[in-house]
C-alpha cells in the first residue's frame, strides 16, 4: 500500500513539475508562431503566396520541429546531462571526461564555448523579439497605436527581469496557468482553420518540403533561415533541464506543447491557403493575429503579450544554468549565486547575469525598433547554437555512447 502511495505521489510530483515547465521552459518555443511563419514570407527574400510555398513552408516547419526539437533535443540530448544539468557546457564536461587530454580535446572545449556564446546571444534577442512581436499586435487592432509599442515592450521587460529574484519555482507557479491558457487558445484557433481547409494536412508529407527546394533552390535555402525560427527555444529547453528534470519536460512537450504548436502553424497555413490573393497579402503581414475574429484580436494581443513576457523566462533561467556550469568548469570567475529552492538544486538566480541581460535587451529594442529587424540576427544565433550542439552530439555518439551500449541510438532509448 505504501509503495502504491509513493508511486502516486511521485507521479503527482512529475505532473506538477511538467505544469511548471510549461510556464518556464516552453514559453520561448511556444511564442515562435507569432513570427516564424510570417518572417518566412516577409523576410529579406519574399516568397510568392501560393499553394506550393504555403505547403512547403508548413512542411518544413513540421519536419524541423520533429527532427530538431523532438528527436535531437528532447529524445537524445536530454540523456546527456552533467549531474542533472543540460546545455552546451554539460556536453563539454561529459566529452572532456571521455576524450581526456588528447590532441582534439581543445576543439571540443572551443565548440562548447562558441555554442554557449551564441546561447547568450539568444538570451538577449529572445526577450526583445518575443515581447515586441506580441505588442506589435496592437497595430493590427489600430495602426495608430504603433507609437506605444516600444514603451510598453520596455516596461514589460523591466518587470520581467525584476521578478527573477523570486526564483524559478515561484515564477513557474505564477506563469504556468497563463501559458496553459495560451497554448489551448492557439491550438483552438488553428484547429478551426484546419477544419475549414483540411488540404493543409498534405504538408505532413515531406515531399512538399523537397518540392519547395527543387523549385526555388537558393531562395528556399534562404527561407530556411526564417523557418528555423520555429525551433527557437530548443537549446534553452536543453539548458533548462536542471530546473525540472527530463521526465516532466518530455511529458509537457509530447503531451501538450508540441500538438498545440503544430495545430497553430497548420492553422496559419490553412488560413492563408483559403484566402483570395489580396486578402492573403494583408493577412501574411501578421497571420497569427488574423487567425482570430476581429472582435477577439485585442484579447489575443493581451494573451500573446503575457505569453511572450513569460517566454523570455526560458532563456533567462537557461542563462543562469549555463553560467553556473561555466563557473564550475573554470571558464567564468566566481559570481554570487542564490539558490531559490530547497527541493531542486538546479533552480538558481545570478543577479549580475540578470541585470546584464536586461541592459542588453533594452539596447536591442531601442536599436532595432521592431521584431522583423531582429529576425535575421535571431536566426543566425539559433542556427549557430543548434549546429554546434549537433557537432558535439556527434562526438558524444562516437566517443562516449558507442562504447557503452553498442549503438548510440539504442542507448538513447534505454531507461
Amino acid at each position: 500500500m505504501s509503495a502504491t502511495s509513493n508511486g502516486n505521489e511521485s507521479q503527482s510530483a512529475k505532473v506538477k513539475l511538467a505544469a511548471g515547465a510549461i510556464g518556464i521552459v516552453f514559453g520561448d518555443i511556444g511564442t515562435s508562431p507569432l513570427y516564424a511563419f510570417r518572417e518566412t514570407f516577409r523576410g529579406a527574400h519574399t516568397l510568392p503566396i501560393d499553394d506550393l510555398h504555403i505547403l512547403g513552408v508548413v512542411s518544413l516547419i513540421f519536419w524541423s520541429m520533429t527532427l530538431v526539437v523532438s528527436i535531437q533535443y528532447v529524445s537524445i540530448l536530454m540523456r546527456a546531462d552533467n549531474k542533472g544539468q543540460g546545455g552546451s557546457l554539460a556536453l563539454v564536461a561529459l566529452l572532456s571526461r571521455s576524450v581526456g587530454n588528447t590532441n582534439y580535446s581543445w576543439l571540443v572545449v572551443l565548440l562548447g564555448v562558441f555554442a554557449t556564446a551564441l546561447f547568450y546571444g539568444d538570451s538577449m534577442i529572445t526577450p526583445a523579439i518575443s515581447v515586441l512581436s506580441a505588442v506589435e499586435g496592437l497595430t493590427v487592432v489600430d495602426p495608430g497605436l504603433s507609437r506605444f509599442v516600444i514603451p510598453i515592450a520596455l516596461g514589460l521587460l523591466v518587470c520581467l527581469f525584476a521578478l527573477q529574484k523570486r526564483g524559478t519555482a515561484k515564477v513557474g507557479a505564477l506563469f504556468a496557468p497563463v501559458m496553459i491558457i495560451y497554448f489551448t487558445v492557439i491550438a483552438a484557433l488553428g484547429t478551426i482553420q484546419i477544419v475549414s481547409t483540411p488540404e493543409i494536412l498534405w504538408a505532413l508529407n515531406p515531399w512538399y518540403a523537397v518540392q519547395f527546394f527543387l523549385t526555388d533552390k537558393i531562395y528556399a535555402f534562404l527561407a530556411l533561415g526564417s523557418v528555423v525560427l520555429a525551433v527557437t527555444g530548443a537549446e534553452a529547453l536543453y539548458s533548462d533541464m536542471g530546473h525540472f528534470g527530463r521526465g516532466p519536460m518530455r511529458l509537457s512537450w509530447f503531451g501538450f506543447v508540441m500538438p498545440c504548436l503544430l495545430l497553430n502553424y497548420f492553422g496559419q497555413g490553412a488560413m492563408i491557403l483559403s484566402l483570395p490573393d489580396a486578402a492573403a497579402e494583408d493577412a501574411i503581414m501578421n497571420p497569427f493575429f488574423f487567425l482570430a475574429p476581429e472582435y477577439l484580436r485585442l484579447p489575443l494581443v493581451f494573451l500573446a503579450t503575457a505569453a511572450t513576457f513569460i517566454a523570455s523566462q526560458a532563456v533567462i533561467s537557461g542563462a543562469f544554468s549555463i553560467t553556473h556550469q561555466a563557473i564550475q568548469l573554470g571558464f567564468v570567475p566566481r559570481l554570487s549565486i542564490r539558490h531559490t529552492s530547497d527541493e531542486h538544486h538546479g533552480q538558481i538566480y545570478i543577479p549580475i547575469i540578470n541585470w546584464a541581460l536586461l541592459c542588453a535587451v533594452i539596447i536591442l529594442v531601442l536599436t532595432f525598433q521592431n521584431s522583423s529587424n531582429l529576425a535575421a540576427a535571431y536566426g543566425i544565433a539559433v542556427t549557430g547554437a543548434v549546429t554546434l550542439d549537433t557537432l558535439l552530439m556527434a562526438v558524444l555518439f562516437v566517443g562516449v555512447w558507442n562504447g557503452g551500449c553498442g549503438s548510440p541510438f539504442r542507448w538513447c532509448w534505454c531507461s
